[in-house]
């Protein structure tokens, strides 16, 4: 049985997705079934047995690995799972989404985002990654009624098969390399290259590369992103920003510092400057919209350009840093995006900046929250996202890129004025909107509270959270 150790979460997290499909199947009309207390069972019981295999270095089929750095992010996906059902529970209704297909969906995503955070082989990555990617394809345009929501889930679709194809040839090419497409495998021919493979080497290297931007929204593979979060239910805009991106960049780090960590000199100058153009692109383009969507949007490829500024360090601070940032940003978009998806209206009609104007008066609350949220992703003290800034940005500096710390800290000052901007018009706006906002249920005042506590506890007592996190990527490295 130990053999099966390795995939117990994603088991669950499956099973529920199945579960949820059967009752759906077989209910009555107008019947109610408990979606939400299987989609929350299931994650809690993947929560559960990813502490209980914490240190146990399970693995399945030579394929997947429950090492802490995979179980970490497991757990990262597990929260962010449970919020956003918690969320949902109350928006889906008023959205008028089948139930029954939106919580099967996102927990296939989910469990594809588990299986992507701890294969450790390239096909079954790929797999993974096409679990997820159809999943969220299908919840974008989920509301069958939306034009926007059609546009976007086809736009997403359309890229993100074009970059599978690149992420699939970049398989084929290491497995003509290395006759693997384990990485444990892998590492060992790429440490030891002949003249002959090192161009198949670099050709393997982008086409991967390839397929991971994509999925992170770095620029230039991030025309998707404002498409996609704009067109889709406001509470999936929430699950893709955090899901999606935590599930991708620990792909990204296990397949690159670790499969492909001796070719390290060749791929740090790409990052780099993939790094450098998201977090420059996400702060001025998100300066110029009037769509908070479409701003959150620029912030998320901003956010991922601080991600792959850790990775181009390629330091231990800057491996440490990614892990605990992936966790901090992760329940901080939640916490930020679930708040939108409750002033959003079924139509995405109240997404304008003028429709947050005196919201700290219609709900205060709500606008308390959301200020927490942002003043976080700006990196203010003492929130988490300050902390999570500083690891980054001083694992840059240690490695030596003082010119992509100084780009960062530039980006994360422009992106303050989007930030406020929103702040300002919620409590000193001198025409109040009158669009109405959705009142917080028992369970989204919970998912909005778990974010908050989280918050202010990793910004001013970070360093066991810190201190996990690397020894969790130390396993794979």
């Amino acid at each position: 049985m130990s053999e099966y150790l390795a995939i117990v979460p994603l088991v669950c997290v499956w099973f529920g997705g199945i579960l949820t499909m059967l009752a759906e199947a077989f209910r009555s009309r107008g019947e109610r079934m408990p979606m939400e207390g299987i989609a929350m069972g299931v994650l809690l019981t993947a929560a559960v047995t990813g502490v209980l295999l914490w240190g146990r270095g399970a693995s399945s089929f030579g394929v997947v690995s429950a090492d802490n750095f995979g179980l970490f992010v497991t757990l990262v996906l597990a929260v962010v799972g449970i919020l956003t059902v918690a969320l949902s529970s109350q928006v889906v209704e008023r959205d008028g989404i089948n139930a029954g297909e939106y919580y099967a969906l996102t927990l296939f995503a989910l469990g594809g985002m588990m299986l992507m955070a701890t294969a450790t082989d390239l096909l079954v990555i790929f797999i993974a990654l096409e679990i997820l990617s159809l999943s969220v394809y299908i919840l974008t345009g989920i509301r069958r009624e939306s034009k926007a929501g059609a546009e976007a889930a086809f736009k997403y679709f359309l890229l993100g098969g074009f970059s599978s194809a690149f992420f699939l040839y970049g398989i084929a090419f290491t497995y003509g390399i290395a006759g693997t497409t384990k990485l444990d495998e892998v590492v060992v021919v790429m440490s030891g290259l002949t003249a002959s493979n090192e161009v198949l080497s670099y050709i393997a290297m982008g086409l991967l590369l390839v397929g991971f931007a994509f999925k992170v929204s770095a620029v230039p593979f991030h025309m998707w992103t404002p498409d996609a979060y704009e067109g889709a239910p406001a509470v999936v805009m929430a699950f893709m920003s955090a899901g999606v991106k935590a599930a991708a960049f620990a792909a990204f780090v296990r397949v690159f510092m670790s499969a492909f960590g001796g070719l390290q000199p060749q791929w740090e100058p790409v990052i780099w400057v993939l790094s450098a153009a998201s977090m420059i692109v996400g702060a001025l383009a998100g300066v110029v919209q009037r769509n908070v969507r479409r701003m959150l949007a620029y912030s998320s490829i901003a956010h991922a350009g601080y991600l792959l500024m850790a990775m181009a360090a390629g330091n231990d601070m800057g491996k440490g840093a990614i892990l605990f940032y992936l966790l901090t940003y992760a329940l901080t978009s939640v916490g930020a995006f679930g708040i939108t998806a409750l002033v959003a209206s079924r139509d995405n009609t109240n997404d304008q900046f003028s429709d947050y104007a005196g919201l700290g008066t219609r709900q205060p609350l709500l606008a308390l929250l959301l200020t927490i949220f942002l003043l976080s992703l700006g990196g203010f003290p003492p929130t988490a996202g300050f902390i999570g800034k500083w690891y980054l940005f001083s694992a840059a500096v240690s490695a030596g890129d003082y010119a992509l710390a100084i780009i960062g800290v530039l980006s994360s000052v422009v992106s303050v004025f989007f930030y406020l901007r929103v702040v300002v018009m919620m409590y000193m706006s001198d025409q109040p909107s009158s669009a109405p906002v959705t009142a917080p249920s028992a369970a989204s005042i919970f998912a909005l509270a778990v974010p908050t506590v989280a918050t202010f506890y990793l910004g001013l007592l970070p360093a066991r959270v810190l201190q996990l996190a690397l020894e969790s990527i130390a396993t794979i490295l």
